[in-house]
């Protein structure tokens, strides 16, 4: 594969990278990633991904556009209000980047069709907002050898957490299972800083660049997190378990399940 002098023009700052080059910005353009979730945390991730020429985008959400979203799902506008998100997205991507494909799938993730929605992505993306979707999304990353880039945000923090495969430790090493409902408060609850979507969504994006380019140290066992009102990063040393139910040493779980749990609940104080 070559690149097109368009190409060249419109990647430079890539290329002119080192660590990038001609042949890592080939090997973006070859590259798939699946994100689920076209909101507050996968609306950075897609542009951001379509714009650095991430080949083959596919984005799962089943909502279509709420006012109340605008606050911080940048991809999507005030005239998309009641249009899938799927679809909304779609159009913003191709129109920032013709070079991507993108592949949308307007209906919820779940334990029957999830193996078959992630088959050839290289990486997932959990940019979802509730327990039970991130539980699923965990196990079908590790029971199909898929790097994932979890995060999750709630007020004015969020986290980050790249978790590679039986190398690294996965959701689960940290939660073993989903907390009882109504033990968490949801967004609609709670609230939550727009600009913190974006703050965390463009570290997930980064840790998925990283992923396709073989290149610097991954958030691997270990939880990034964030608060804005101290403006303080910290980093959080986590350790594979085991005995974890899904990458331990005797798993339990083998095969995916769907959990009961409120939609929009934020998994960032777990």
């Amino acid at each position: 594969m070559e690149l097109t002098e368009e190409q060249i023009h419109r990647y430079s700052r890539h290329i002119l990278l080192p660590e990038v080059g001609g042949s890592g910005q080939k090997a973006l353009l070859g590259s798939s990633v699946l994100v689920i979730g076209a909101g507050g945390l996968g609306s950075p991730v897609a542009l951001y991904l379509a714009a650095a020429g991430v080949g083959h985008i596919g984005i799962v959400d089943m909502d279509r556009v709420d006012l109340s979203n605008l606050q911080r799902q940048i991809i999507h506008r005030t005239s998309d209000v009641g249009r899938l998100k799927t679809e909304s997205a779609r159009e913003k991507v191709t129109q920032l980047n013709p070079d991507v494909r993108v592949t949308t799938y307007p209906y919820p993730l779940m334990a029957e069709n999830a193996s078959g929605v992630v088959q050839g992505y290289d990486v997932i993306v959990d940019g979802t907002d509730n327990f039970a979707a991130k539980f699923l999304i965990n196990d079908l990353a590790i029971l199909t050898d898929t790097p994932l880039v979890h995060a999750g945000i709630l007020r004015f923090v969020g986290q980050v957490m790249t978790v590679i495969p039986r190398k690294s430790a996965c959701y689960r090493c940290l939660f073993r299972e989903p907390p009882p409902a109504g033990a968490v408060p949801t967004c609609s609850e709670a609230g939550v800083l727009g600009v913190i979507a974006g703050v965390i969504g463009t570290i997930q994006g980064t840790e998925v660049l990283k992923i396709l380019l073989n290149r610097g140290d991954l958030l691997t066992d270990r939880l990034l997190t964030y608060d804005a009102l101290p403006a303080a990063f910290r980093n959080v040393r986590v350790r594979r378990n085991p005995r974890c139910p899904v990458c331990g040493e005797n798993p339990t779980i083998t095969e995916l399940h769907d959990y009961e749990q409120p939609v929009c609940t934020t998994p960032a104080f777990l």
